[in-house]
This record gives structure tokens, sequence and C-alpha cells, in this order.
């Protein structure tokens, strides 16, 4: 502490002097406030109430409020103010609902002045008029807010927010009649203090509870805003509708937020759990405190700037047990840790890279960069001269590497994104699909991807008998049981002295294909030997064996230099089983002189199996006994992997959704949420909200799936008086009526509801379909036309 520095500050005559200085406490505090002069600090707490003196070096314990024999409620406070008209009046609220008002001016120890105890709950704000002595407002967990004339008794006024617990209440300092209320639903509601029948206006500001506000000391029309959502927002409330101006994303609920004297755009907040510390924004540089203050051990329950015209003294109390007195000398700023260097793509390709001035001023070859020519999203901020810290002078140079707009064209991530069918069809019709719009668009191997995969994956239909049982040769007929074939109509593979070897355990791999008009079998690997002396054309004969005798073979010449052939035999399943009788192929014989043996061939020979083999007829698909889909599972997985590394995730997540279950075991979770998420973020930069809806719908991953159920907020209005209703039941706290009454059979909706969004009326939804298809007024009389779409 000896290190930190003293300030002076001159204020009108007074000097305000100190140090970083703090204090232990008896208990945690919960509310802080400081007196007009900024000589004393009220500390409140569940177990503290006191006063300190703010002296030079160090806070000196004044006064306990907590007096008295047996402990009351009415001293375990969750908040307390201290009127800056009257140095001598204090308010406080207590848990138990009662609202405490205190005298410091009374001779007796006990300071205690008047008790209002109309509030059923909590009350969690009090909030004196900046310039009326006697009126004090009240914002209570149970939903209503109160005006105290401290002159009476009772309260002179009492506003309901028709909606959850009140969290904070401020008067405006501009407006004399005007203050602000903060709800736990999220809204923030504007009253007149002259009309307490209803709010002036009314709007969300937050996505759940709004904890804190605060009007800003100089412009009339600022509010600030803390929510549970992790932001602080600024609202300009001169405007017809409140508009957000500002916006800091923060890294824990806000708990409190204190516009800086003097300074117009900083704002000290401080969070409600997770972060301990104290920040001060500028709200024009949402991503960066300008100063920090990190010497709280626990979370910070209240802040206070020291005076209204001083903004170098900020008072802390904390859950810690501390009263911390800060001196913006001593606050760290981030902007010292923070990386310099910055690098972004944009969504034509073109890179932009931000750094130290110091470092690209010495590049001679750099021009300045005057903008974007498509979307000017870059600017250079404006120097502030009132600025105070010597940090915010430095400044960072901006260059831009443009791409070919040409070469750097999205279009085709756009056209497939739209054309791509991932569901609704048969596997096979979604590859076909998806591979023709990947062929019109020139990504060929992508369409071969697909293609592939329908291969893979899909049955390649029922193939009928007669497309697998004809003849090769021109011209020739379908045999019962033997297949006539002309050599010259054969590729090579097949018109050799080619052996069959059962004997042998041995199989060699085959390449088969199928054409759609004929039946090819061709072996690659089996070339023609030299020498042979089997006919060029021969028609198979009369065939005189057993079944067996079919896949024998002649080893008695063999050739040396001809490489041994093997056929599975399982590739040729047979019809029926073949009987040992010549009778049934004496048709064979009357074909000697049939239409495809041409006149000029020098004969015809019968030849036997051992001479040679025979090919029974084909009755079932080839494909019958390949390997099974999942064999091919790892190439297919190594095939999205390469995808996803040359950065097209959009083959990678349409694959995966349209295979499913099938290939999504092979893929970790986490790989396939992080495709999932870049890919619907690149939806969404291109503006393609119904495709990345669909994508999260047809996502496998559960992280994904809930993507578009998060941050839905449902805002119900009473089908009666037009009032926002509620989130306790569907019966209107204001005109008492149940608001989901069916307008066709006049009973409670307990259900599916629908109801039309110009009248409010609706119920059942089977009711009021049939209902519309009939008539177009509404059926609830209100003369409405109502369509159901």
């Amino acid at each position: 502490m000896e290190k930190m520095a003293r300030v002076t500050t001159a204020l009108g005559g007074n000097a305000l002097t100190g140090r970083t200085m703090f204090c232990h406490l008896d208990a945690p505090a919960n509310a802080i406030s400081v007196c007009r002069d900024a000589a004393q600090v009220v500390v409140a707490g569940r177990n503290i109430f006191k006063i300190y003196s703010i002296e030079e070096d160090q806070f000196v314990e004044k006064l306990n409020l907590r007096v008295g024999r047996k402990p009351s409620l009415n001293f375990s406070c969750a908040d307390v103010v201290w009127h800056q008209m009257d140095e001598n009046l204090l308010a406080t609220a207590a848990t138990n609902g009662v609202v405490v008002t205190w005298n410091l001016g009374k001779p007796s120890r006990n300071k205690q002045d008047q008790l209002f105890t109309e509030h059923k709950r909590t009350v969690n704000k009090v909030c004196f008029h900046p310039t009326e002595v006697y009126m004090l407002l009240s914002g209570s967990q149970d939903g209503y807010m109160k005006c105290f004339d401290l002159r009476k008794k009772d309260s002179v006024s009492t506003f309901s927010g028709q909606s959850e617990s009140v969290r904070d209440v401020q008067f405006s300092i501009r407006d004399y009649f005007t203050f602000a209320a903060t709800f736990e639903n999220g809204n923030v509601q504007l009253w007149d203090i002259r009309r307490p029948d209803r709010y002036e206006r009314m709007f969300t500001a937050h996505n759940g509870p709004v904890f804190c506000c605060d009007w800003h000391p100089e412009d009339r029309g600022w509010l600030a805003t803390g929510g549970r959502d992790k932001m602080v927002k600024v609202w300009d409330m001169n405007t017809t509708r409140a508009k957000e101006i500002y916006c800091v994303q923060t890294i824990a609920s806000v708990a409190r937020v204190k516009w800086r004297p003097e300074c117009k755009h900083h704002i000290a907040t401080c969070s409600m759990m997770v972060d301990h510390n104290i920040y001060v924004w500028d709200v024009r540089r949402p991503f960066i405190p300008s100063a920090m203050f990190e010497e709280h051990k626990d979370v910070t329950t209240g802040i206070v700037w020291r005076h209204l015209h001083d903004p170098y003294f900020l008072l802390s109390g904390s859950k810690d047990s501390t009263l911390y007195q800060h001196i913006f000398k001593d606050a760290s700023q981030p902007i010292d840790r923070a990386n310099p260097e910055g690098l972004c793509y944009s969504l034509y390709g073109d890179l932009a890279f931000a750094a130290k001035e110091s470092l690209i001023s010495s590049d001679s070859n750099r021009k300045p960069y005057i903008g974007d020519r498509r979307h000017p999203i870059f600017f250079k901020r404006k120097l502030d001269p009132t600025e105070q810290f010597e940090y915010i002078s430095s400044s960072s140079a901006l260059s831009v590497f443009e791409s070919d707009v040409e070469s750097g064209s999205m279009d085709w991530f756009v056209h497939t994104a739209k054309q791509y069918a991932l569901a609704g069809r048969p596997l096979a019709e979604l590859c076909d699909h998806n591979a023709k719009v990947a062929k019109g668009l020139d990504r060929n191997q992508v369409a071969q991807t697909w293609t592939m995969l329908r291969i893979i994956y899909s049955s390649l239909g029922t193939v009928s008998s007669t497309n697998l049982n004809h003849s090769m040769g021109k011209g020739s007929t379908a045999l019962p049981l033997m297949n006539s074939f002309n050599l010259k109509d054969i590729p090579s593979g097949l018109g050799s002295e080619s052996r069959l070897d059962r004997s042998k355990g041995e199989s060699r791999t085959e390449n088969i294909l199928m054409d759609s008009s004929s039946t090819l079998i061709n072996n690659e690997d089996n070339e023609e030997t030299e020498g042979s002396d089997v006919p060029a054309d021969y028609l198979l004969g009369d065939v005189e064996a057993d079944e067996d005798d079919l896949y024998m073979m002649d080893h008695e010449n063999p050739h040396a230099e001809e490489q041994e052939y093997s056929l599975p035999q399982e590739a040729f399943p047979l019809r029926h089983e073949i009987v040992d009788n010549p009778s049934a192929l004496d048709h064979l014989q009357d074909k000697a002189d049939s239409p495809h043996v041409s006149g000029n061939e020098a004969e015809t020979v019968s030849l036997t199996p051992v001479e040679s083999f025979s090919l029974i007829s084909i009755s079932h698909s080839l494909y019958e006994n390949r390997l099974p889909s999942d064999f091919f599972n790892p190439i297919v997985r190594d095939t999205l992997l390469f995808y996803a590394e040359q950065g097209d995730v959009q083959t990678a997540v349409s694959v995966l959704i349209v295979l499913g279950d099938r290939i999504r075991k092979e893929i970790d979770e986490q790989t396939q949420e992080h495709w999932y998420t870049s890919y619907i973020d690149l939806l969404q930069r291109f503006q393609l909200w119904n495709i990345s809806n669909e994508v999260i719908k047809l996502s496998t991953c559960r992280a994904i799936n809930c993507l578009n159920q998060a941050s839905t907020t449902l805002h119900v209005n009473c089908s009666n008086c037009k009032r926002p209703m509620s989130n306790r039941g569907w019966i209107c706290d204001r005109c008492r009526q149940c608001a989901s009454m069916c307008a066709v059979c006049h009973h409670v909706v307990k259900g599916l509801f629908v109801w039309c969004q110009g009248c409010s009326h609706g119920g059942h939804l089977q009711h009021i379909m049939k209902w519309l298809e009939t008539s177009s007024h509404c059926p609830a009389g209100c003369g409405h036309l109502c369509e159901y779409t």
C-alpha cells in the first residue's frame, strides 16, 4: 500500500485527498452509499449496518446503527441509500419486506425513524428523489413499487408492473416525475409518479432478469441497464421507442452499474457471481475495459463514486467483508496486456490485418487503406481530446489484402446449399440428386463422391433374370441352361485357354463391370495366351458330365507362360440341379446353322468340360455377395476429414446428414459438432436462415439440436384486455379472465393453442382450422378477418 499514489482533487474549494485503502468489516456487505459531502460512507448487510468516516489514510468507524438487545430483521439490509439533500436521512430495504428510514440527528442511540410494512416480500431497492426531501421509492420481490411521503405513515401511491419481482428502481436525475424500474422477466418500465395506474413506456432490455439500472448524470435520456445475460446496455429514451445505442459484453452477470462522473462515456460495473473485479468501461470500446480494480477476493456487492463531480475515487463493498477506496491511477489497464495485432477474413476472401503503427510505418511499400470497395465496414476512430488515458491516443494501422472478386466468389456455396436435398427421399435418390447439383456447378470431385456413396450404401435394386441370362453374341438368343458366345464379340480376356481350378483353394480379384444392356465379364489380368490352338469361334455343344466335372481342369498340357486363373464358384449360382440327361440339350444340335455362325467360319467344335469351361445361366445379381457397406466406413470417414481440412465443410456436413447412423459412429462427437457449427455459421453469414435451421433440425449432434430452441421468448397478451400476461398462469391479473379460452367451443384450452396475431382470439387447433374452412371471420365475433396459414 505504501507505493500507492496519493490523489488530491479540488471540488469547489474543498479538496478530496486519499489513496487506495481498505478496512475489514464485521460481516459481508450487501450495499454501500455515500453522503453528500463525500466524507462518510454507510455499509449495510445482513449482519452489519455501520457508518465510516473517510479519512486521508484510513476508514474510521463512526456509528453502529445495529443497536438493541434483540436482533431484529429490520436491521438485515438488502439495500441502503443516503439522501443527497439531507445528510441526516438514510433509508434501508429490509429482507423481511420492511422499508426503514433512519434519522441521524436523533439524540438517542436508536436512530430508527419510520417503518413501512406494506410490501409482502423482500424489498430489493430503495431510492430517494434527487430534489424532494420527503419522497422515497421502493421496489420489492412482490412485483410492486411504492412511493412514500416521509411525513405520512402509509404509502401515497402503489405501482404494479404486472410482472415478476422488481430488482431496481431509479428516479430520473433530469426529469422530475419519471422513474425507471427493472424486472426479472427482462423488461424495463418507465413510470410517471403522478399516474400510478399505468406505466408510460415498457420495453424488453435483456434476455433474462435485469438486475440494475442507472440514469446518466449529464445526458437526460440515457439509461444504462445490466442483466444476467452478461450485458450492459445503454438506451436512448429521447426517441419514441427506446433505442439501444451501446452494448458492452462482460464475462458474468451484471449486479451494479454506475456512470462515472465527468466522463460521459465511462461506466463502472461489478458482477453478481464468478468475477470479483470492478471494471470501468468506455461504452464506445465495448470489447476491453478501460480500467480494472482487482483488490477484492470475493464478489463485489456495492459500488459508488465518492463524489458526484469527482471521477477518481471509487468506493466498493464486498462479500469478503472489506470496504475499499480505489484510486483511478492505481487501476490496472487491461489494454496493456491485450494483443495489439488482429487478423480476419471477410466473406469475399479479403484479409484484414491490424498492427501497431510503429511496426508498419517503416514499410515504405504499404499503401493506406481507403475503405472496403463493397461494404465500408472499416473506419478509423476519431480521437477524443477529453480522453484521460495516454494509451487511447495510440492507434493501430489497418492493412487489407484484397482478393479478386471473381476468384473469391462464393456463389457455388449458396447455390449448393439451396439445391442440396438432405432428407425426405431414399438414400440413392438423395445421392443422385446431390451429385447432379455438384456436377452442374462444375464440382466434379464432389459429384463423384456422391456417386460413390450411392454405390456403396444403397442396393442396386432387383435385376431381372432376362437381363442377366442372355447371350453377348450378335443376334443370339437366351438358352434355358447354357449361353452361346461368339468369341469375336468377347474381350480378349476370355478368348484364351483359361482354366477353372476348383481343386486349388486360390481365388483372384476380378473386375466385374455390369452394363444395363448386357452382362459383361472381363478379367483384365487374364490375357490371351500366345499360340493357343483353341478356335477363334466356337459354340458350346452337348455336355454329358456330372455337375462337378464342369469345373475340372486339364493339367496334361499346361502352358508355362500362362497365368493361373480361378473363378469363385459363388459367382455362378445354379438355377436348378443339373440332371445327367443329354436329351435336355438335344435342341442345341439343331443350332449348328444358327444365324450367328458365319459362312466363312472354318468349323464349329463341341467342347467338353475338360477342354474348356461352361457358364451356367446367371439368375441373380453379381453383387449379391459383395462386401458389406460398413467395410467402406473408414474410407468414407477419411474422405469427410479430407473435405473438412480443405475448407469444404458443406460437403462434410451434407454427407454426415444424408448417411446418418451409417457413418456417425465413425466420427467423434466433438469433430461433428465443430463441422456443424462451422457450416451453420457460414449459412447465417450468407443469411440462409431457413437452410441453417434445417441443418440444425437434421443434425445428429445433441449439442446442435438445441440451438434453435435456445433464447426463445414467447410474449402472450390477454385476449380480453390486451395486457401482457405474466408467467404465473393463464388467468389475467388485470381482468381476471382466462386467456386460453377457445373461441369455438368456449372451453379452456389444455394443450396446443393457436391464436390470431391480429385480434388475439384463438382456441383449439382443430376447432380453429375447421371454423376457418367455412368462414373467414373471427369465431369470437369481433369482426376481424382471420387467416390460418
